[in-house]
C-alpha cells in the first residue's frame, strides 16, 4: 500500500484529492491543524505546515501532493520531510500574465498578472522553489475548478439564485468566456501522472471548450430545474461585487493533458453533481454578499 501525503485535506481541492486516493486504496495522510472535520479513511498529522518540526523526519511517503500557496510553504515542507518519491504541486493558471497571447501554453514565460496580483506571483514563487529543490516534480495548473466539496461561492451562488427564483444579474452581454475543470477530473489526472510518469512535468489542465458566462449560468439554473431570467449589467462597476468571477477572460491550451486524459466530465453533468452535493452541504460554502450588493445597488 503506497503512502500519500496531502497538505491540507479539509477543504475543496485537498479534501477531494485525499478522499479520491483513500478510495483508491492508498494509505493517505493529511497534514493540517485539525480545525475542521476530517475525511473518513485518512490519517491526520496535526500541525501547522509552518511549524512541522520533526514530525515527518522519520516518515517516507511514496507521493506528496502539495497545495502550497507560497515559496515559504514549499521550502518549509521540504525542510521537514524525511523522504519521498513523487511530488505534485497544485499550482494555478494565475501564473500567466494577462498580456500573453491566448490560449496560454505551458512553455510560456510566467509573470505577474494584474487580475490575480499577489496570489499569482506567490504561486510562481512556489513553483520556482519546488523546481530548485526537485526538478523532477510535477506542476499542475488548473483554470476554475468546480464540483463537489467546493467551498467557494461560485456555482453555489448561482444555485442559490435559482433555488430562490431570483433574476440573474449578468455582466454586460454575458459573452465573457470561462474555462472549467471538474475536481474529480483533476484527481483522475493526478492518478494518471503517478501511473504514466510522463516526461513532461508542467501541465495545464481543463476542459478544452470554454463557455460563456451566460451559458454557464443557464447550466447552473438547469441543474436546479430552473431557467434564468437575465438582467444585463452594463454599468462600469466591479463585477466581483455581484458576480462569482472577475471580468477577465482567458483560456489554457490543454493539449498535453488530453494526451493522458481525454474523457473529461461534461460541464452540464459536473454542475448537476455539484448542485446535488450543494443541496446537502450548504453550510460548508463560504458565502459572499453578492445578493445584498445587488439589492442595494442594482
Amino acid at each position: 500500500m503506497k503512502k500519500l501525503l496531502v497538505t491540507g485535506g479539509t477543504v475543496f481541492v485537498s479534501r477531494s484529492i485525499a478522499e479520491y486516493f483513500a478510495h483508491k486504496g492508498y494509505d493517505v495522510y493529511v497534514l493540517n491543524r485539525n480545525s475542521r472535520v476530517q475525511s473518513e479513511g485518512v490519517k491526520l498529522i496535526e500541525t501547522d505546515r509552518h511549524d512541522i518540526g520533526e514530525l515527518l523526519r522519520g516518515e517516507y511517503f511514496d507521493v506528496v501532493v502539495d497545495t502550497a500557496y507560497t515559496a515559504e510553504d514549499v521550502s518549509m515542507l521540504h525542510d521537514s520531510l524525511g523522504g519521498y518519491g513523487d511530488y505534485i504541486l497544485i499550482s494555478s493558471s494565475a501564473v500567466y500574465p494577462e498580456t500573453l497571447p491566448q490560449p496560454f501554453t505551458e512553455g510560456m514565460q510566467v509573470g505577474p498578472n494584474k487580475i490575480w496580483g499577489k496570489y499569482g506571483t506567490d504561486k510562481i514563487a512556489a513553483e520556482s522553489a519546488l523546481m530548485q529543490r526537485n526538478p523532477n516534480a510535477y506542476i499542475v495548473r488548473p483554470p476554475y475548478l468546480y464540483g463537489e466539496n467546493n467551498n467557494l461561492y461560485r456555482e453555489a451562488f448561482v444555485f442559490d439564485c435559482a433555488i430562490q427564483n431570483r433574476k440573474f444579474y449578468l455582466p454586460k452581454d454575458g459573452e465573457m468566456k470561462l474555462q472549467f475543470f471538474h475536481i474529480h477530473d483533476l484527481c483522475r489526472f493526478l492518478d494518471l501522472i503517478l501511473e504514466k510518469k510522463p516526461s513532461q512535468h508542467i501541465f495545464n489542465v481543463g476542459n478544452r471548450e470554454a463557455v460563456t458566462v451566460k451559458e454557464w449560468v443557464t447550466l447552473c439554473y438547469r441543474a436546479a430545474g430552473k431557467k434564468p431570467e437575465f438582467v444585463n449589467v452594463y454599468e462600469d462597476i466591479e463585477q466581483r461585487n455581484y458576480f462569482s468571477f472577475y471580468g477577465y477572460e482567458y483560456v489554457l491550451d490543454v493539449d498535453k493533458q488530453y494526451e493522458l486524459l481525454q474523457d473529461v466530465t461534461a460541464l452540464e453533468e459536473g454542475l448537476q453533481r455539484a448542485f446535488d452535493w450543494y443541496v446537502e452541504h450548504q453550510d460548508e460554502v463560504w458565502k459572499r454578499p453578492y445578493m445584498e450588493y445587488i439589492e442595494k445597488n442594482l
